[in-house]
């Protein structure tokens, strides 16, 4: 982007953040679920599932739970870019002086501060309920970076939901799926103790290769090839997400 367009880009994810600020709200919500589903399956069912790693469940379990926090937080970015979409700011952008794909972007940028913020408080919880890890700072610059990439994939897809949908209620259920993907992966028990049909999804859809990225690093043990598909998969989805996003954005500003 230029010097203009990321001048603009910053006013518009300020006047984001402005609107998050004024309602923290969205944030805690979206740390409430994984949290409580944290406590669930620790605390609940923890006792009774063997992962055949001899780690704590918390340990296993975390990295799935920090992908379902990103992917309730996103919702969030679906619902706003509607709310602009329907109250006639974007018609007021384009009548501005401003990069078009700034507007975008701030979205996108907010999305990204919001969903890191959500992470933290996550992380906090993890430790106080014994997560721990004797990971290198390379290694949590690491997990950050696909975290990173992984809300950056996800926040588009959401974008192109929040230019797509026709009511309130249908940009921000499309995040639904997204949220149960990591319960058909290896995040929460190892995907070998599945039946075949399902093990054979869970062991070729995305989550499994972040999620087993993820632990591996937290666990000091060597990623493997786990990494390189898991990159694949997250800039594949965000070069396509974006594509589309802004054809999306085109064909309803034009």
């Amino acid at each position: 982007m230029t010097t203009h367009a990321l001048a603009d880009t910053g006013t518009l994810t300020g006047r984001s953040l402005r609107h998050i600020l004024r309602s923290p709200d969205t944030i805690i919500t979206t740390a409430v679920t994984p949290i409580a589903l944290m406590l669930i399956f620790v605390y609940v069912f923890g006792g009774a599932i063997d992962t055949g790693t001899g780690d704590s469940y918390i340990n296993y379990m975390l990295p799935g739970i920090l992908l379902i926090t990103v992917a309730s937080g996103i919702s969030y970015t679906a619902y706003r870019l509607f709310l602009d979409m329907q109250g006639g700011i974007f018609e007021r952008f384009q009548s501005m002086p401003i990069a078009r794909s700034s507007v975008l972007w701030g979205h996108v940028l907010t999305s990204l501060v919001a969903n890191l913020v959500s992470l933290a408080i996550v992380f906090g919880v993890a430790f106080l309920m014994g997560f721990r890890t004797g990971a290198s700072f390379g290694a949590w610059l690491a997990v950050a970076g696909i975290l990173v990439l992984f809300t950056l994939a996800l926040t588009w897809l959401a974008v192109i939901a929040g230019l797509s949908a026709k009511t309130v209620d249908g940009a921000s259920a499309f995040s639904y799926p997204l949220i149960f993907l990591p319960f058909i992966s290896s995040a929460f028990v190892p995907t070998d103790t599945m039946p075949g049909p399902v093990a054979w999804f869970a062991e070729n859809q995305p989550v499994t290769s972040i999620v087993n990225s993820i632990r591996a690093l937290f666990a000091e043990q060597p990623v493997g090839n786990d990494i390189w598909i898991a990159l694949a998969w997250l800039v594949g989805i965000f070069v396509v997400a974006y594509a589309f996003a802004v054809a999306a954005y085109r064909r309803r500003v034009s």
